[in-house]
């Protein structure tokens, strides 16, 4: 019997994991690449319902500086990926979501950026939302200002955070010393309350062991009294 429970219950558990969605972050993407190196450049959408299904197809533009109209460079669909754009053949890889045709994540890599890839990029969602009685298209576009540089250079949120990591630590090392300091006169202080405890309790009992001492010493005084009196009147009477 208990087997079957243990069966229901994985079988109950593994229905409701099943009905869990992955929670869904739009994060905006990084815009200085190094010159030789892969960049990442993020794109991400989020539905406003989990629950709702939905499948997308995503297509990525590129405008260089001094261009006035985008190109069309990359498609990704239901059949995979595709480099529209020679200038980036070979150079383009998917970075999103996989294994599934519910895209929210677009984002591709960049691979041996040159200072050519400097420009503005623009994704776009085609995402078509799977209703009970009726489906519902949506296109959602994002921007990337990318700029390519010949050396990285640290931004300002970079640095504000270093510093205030080293701030958090210098806070609880100080923190630290003076929880030890603490406790350590906590602890002298309870010693030495012990120690005084213990003095009054020996003072306390000395006088009772004289006393003790004092009793018994009488009673063997007076048992040979009684003893030596005895004697002497037995020696009168004989």
């Amino acid at each position: 019997m208990s087997a079957v429970r243990l069966l229901l219950l994985f079988l109950l558990c593994s229905h409701f994991v099943s009905l869990c969605h992955g929670a869904c972050s739009e994060v905006d993407s990084d815009t200085e690449a190094v010159a030789g190196k892969g960049f990442k450049l993020g794109c991400i959408s989020c539905k406003m319902r989990p629950e709702v299904e939905a499948s997308a197809t995503v297509n990525w533009y590129f405008k260089a500086k001094g261009e006035a109209e985008f190109a069309h460079i990359y498609n990704y669909d239901e059949e995979g990926p595709h480099i529209v754009d020679e200038r980036f053949e070979e150079r383009v890889d998917w970075n999103g979501s996989k294994r599934s045709q519910d895209i929210q994540d677009a984002s591709i890599y960049l691979f041996n950026v040159t200072f050519n890839d400097s420009g503005t990029y623009s994704c776009h969602f085609h995402r078509l939302l799977t209703y009970e009685f009726y489906e519902y298209q949506t296109v959602v576009s994002k921007l990337v200002h990318l700029k390519v540089v010949a050396k990285a250079t640290r931004g300002t949120a970079s640095i504000v955070s270093e510093v205030m990591m080293y701030v958090s630590i210098i806070g609880l090392q100080a923190w630290l010393y003076i929880e030890m300091v603490y406790c350590f006169r906590k602890i002298s202080a309870a010693g030495e309350e012990a120690l005084r405890e213990s003095a009054k309790a020996k003072e306390g009992t000395f006088p009772e062991k004289r006393l003790l001492a004092c009793f018994s010493s009488l009673e063997v005084c007076l048992n040979s009294l009684k003893a030596h009196v005895k004697f002497k009147l037995k020696r009168s009477w004989s």
